[in-house]
């Protein structure tokens, strides 16, 4: 009779199947439970806070992580243009990502030209919110899956909240109130459109520039975010 043949390495793929569908159940499962907290509970720390608090005390700096938040509505409203003209002036009309704009820095950077990223400020509010600092594609993979959660879970109003109150705007300052009340004296409540305009010019690297001292640069991208501003005055907040 002829033998028969061994299943185990059969039942042993079978097993290794299933874990591997468990683990991808399960990430689903936490990370949209997460969100959905998040639509509600202030996230009270980052991936990047941290790290930056820990790289301060590498170079023998106390640890600080300075921040207030504020809700939507208390938020000033030109921070919120402000916020839209400077680093993704179709938020309101994607879906979380701005395929044109990223096409446009990738031909741009490609040719050698200095620009930013074609990160939207979903995509950055997630990546603010859920992952490690880096770059690579595993992280940028969650990124496009944690934006798209975002979009769908939290809304337009939610994503911006979040982003104003988290982004880091200076050395262990996170957020639009402590930001302002470090660099104007005052709450992120009442900025005027120029304050609003220069605290989103320097985000590309708040550590390197400030509001307080505005280089020529920051000022010349001052004056573009006012200008975008101003064609965006039909929004309504």
């Amino acid at each position: 009779m002829p033998r028969k043949k061994s299943l185990k390495p059969k039942r042993k793929g079978n097993k290794f199947g299933r874990i591997i569908g468990k683990i991808v159940i399960w990430f689903f499962a936490v990370s949209i439970i997460w969100v959905v907290l998040l639509r509600f509970i202030n996230p009270p720390v980052t991936f990047l806070m941290v790290l930056r608090g820990f790289e301060r005390k590498a170079d023998d700096k106390p640890w600080k992580i300075e921040k207030e938040w504020l809700s939507y509505d208390e938020l000033s409203t030109n921070l919120k243009v402000a916020a839209i003209a400077g680093e993704d002036v179709n938020f309101l009309k994607h879906s979380g990502f701005d395929f044109k704009a990223m096409e446009k820095a990738f031909e741009k950077n490609k040719s050698g030209k200095k620009i930013r990223g074609g990160s939207t400020i979903s995509q950055q509010t997630a990546k603010n919110v859920f992952l490690w600092p880096g770059r690579s594609y595993i992280r940028k993979g969650f990124e496009a899956y944690f934006t798209a959660l975002i979009e769908l879970l939290w809304g337009k109003e939610r994503i911006l909240e979040v982003y104003l109150n988290v982004i880091e705007t200076g050395d262990g300052i996170y957020g639009a109130e402590a930001a302002t009340q470090q660099y104007f004296s005052k709450s992120a409540t009442s900025l005027t459109k120029s304050q609003a305009a220069l605290l989103i010019a320097v985000l590309p690297n708040p550590r390197k520039w400030s509001p307080a001292k505005p280089t020529p640069y920051i000022y010349y991208k001052r004056s573009l975010i006012l200008r975008n501003m101003r064609r965006l005055n039909h929004l309504k907040f």
